[in-house]
């Protein structure tokens, strides 16, 4: 089952608990999560934890400290909550019923910040500013991640989609904004629109559009269900799929790389496609290469290397670290034991998440968390955590 995907985030503000209610998620998907107030472990004046990581788990959140992993806060918080990078050193932003809310994940707490609306869903960062498309709404937020600092909410540019959809946006480093067409029931492509939110440009021909990378020399894609729409150069191009139904719904883009890594689905009838193939979509040619790893993946195991390597998490435990040139598995590295992925997207499973020159992978089941050195293919350290994990993110390296 294809489903879209959603994000969310908290204050710590006192709200009245309602009821969680199900979003619908990335790539694999997304969720939703209660509105209840969440519950800090007190203490006077928490030390700052350096490039922390948050991962969530049945009932709350964990903020580890990037290099140690030791963990430096556990905060209840009941329901599935999604947690995205903010942009900046110290943020992240978790979703919840009312929308996108600012976690200050070096100092584990939450702040004011908050982007209401219903069914908040992609977050995404590029060019220094990050960008929330909200669902339910439609509407675009634009802005610096850098105005997060002082925990109040920043000043945004605003779009709205002439419908509400599942969507995404990304604004360009010339001001272009990109973001995505379509209703709740179909979703058709993408228009581009100038500094002053005026269309310049369209294309209708990305049924299914979802999910979005960008590629060396800002060359942005798009997923459809028939291959990838690319935007380069104030021009749209078609890569064409070499089947017929070939939902690429999920993206990993790298600067250092022109090739897209995608997943890559068949069957539009499986109630949970489990592929095999990846999709490397050269920019330059508008091809698509498949490769066929022998094990399959899920939508949290796709993920880029600092030097534009492909890196997909199989459910045979490995991490295969990829040339996306060749499609030559150019290292294995052992980081999980055997998986499989549940039919439930929001169930728990081994989950990817790269920063800088190290990857972290999740193994809910043993309630651990391990951390590899990409480079070497050494793993530094591991934890084991009071509970398993589900979400698996982090600020941007550099705190």
């Amino acid at each position: 089952m294809n489903k879209p995907t959603r994000a969310r985030t908290l204050t710590g503000t006192a709200l009245a608990l309602v009821a969680s209610m199900a979003l619908t998620a990335c790539g694999g998907n997304d969720g939703a999560s209660s509105d209840a107030e969440p519950k800090q472990k007190k203490s006077s004046e928490a030390a700052a934890v350096d490039n922390p990581l948050v991962a969530s788990y049945d009932g709350g959140l964990y903020v580890l400290d990037g290099k140690t992993l030791k963990l430096a806060k556990t905060i209840e918080l009941p329901g599935f909550n999604r947690v995205n990078p903010a942009g900046d050193e110290d943020h992240v932003f978790i979703s919840t019923d009312s929308g996108f809310r600012v976690f200050d994940a070096a100092r584990q707490t939450f702040t004011d910040a908050e982007f209401k609306g219903a069914k908040p869903g992609h977050v995404v960062r590029h060019a220094g500013k990050t960008i929330l498309f909200t669902d339910g709404t439609g509407e675009v937020n634009v802005f610096d991640p850098a105005e997060l600092r002082d925990g109040a909410k920043p000043q945004t540019r605003t779009y709205k989609s002439a419908k509400a959809h599942h969507g995404v946006a990304i604004e360009l480093s010339n001001g272009e904004l990109v973001t995505t067409l379509g209703t709740e029931e179909k979703r058709t492509g993408a228009l581009i629109l100038d500094k002053k939110n005026k269309e310049i440009a369209r294309a209708e021909n990305c049924p299914g559009v979802h999910g979005e990378a960008a590629a060396k020399d800002e060359v942005i894609g798009l997923g459809c269900e028939d291959g990838v729409l690319l935007y380069k150069d104030g021009k749209f191009t078609k890569v064409k799929a070499p089947d017929k139904y070939a939902r690429t719904g999920n993206q990993a883009g790298s600067d250092a790389s022109p090739i897209l890594l995608g997943d890559y689905k068949t069957d539009p009838e499986a109630e949970l496609e489990r592929p095999t193939r990846i999709a490397l979509i050269d920019t330059r040619t508008a091809k698509m290469k498949l490769v066929d790893l022998g094990t399959s993946y899920s939508f949290r195991s796709l993920a880029r290397g600092p030097h534009g390597e492909a890196l997909v998490l199989g459910t045979n435990g490995v991490l295969h670290v990829i040339d996306p040139e060749t499609g030559k598995v150019e290292k294995k590295i052992d980081a999980v034991g055997d998986w499989t992925e549940p039919l439930d997207w929001q169930q728990p499973r081994p989950t990817l998440f790269v920063r800088d020159h190290t990857a972290y992978v999740s193994d809910p089941g043993k309630r651990q968390l391990h951390a590899f050195d990409l480079d070497s293919g050494e793993k530094l350290r591991s934890v084991t955590l009071p509970k398993g994990t589900n979400e698996l993110s982090g600020t941007v390296a550099g705190h």
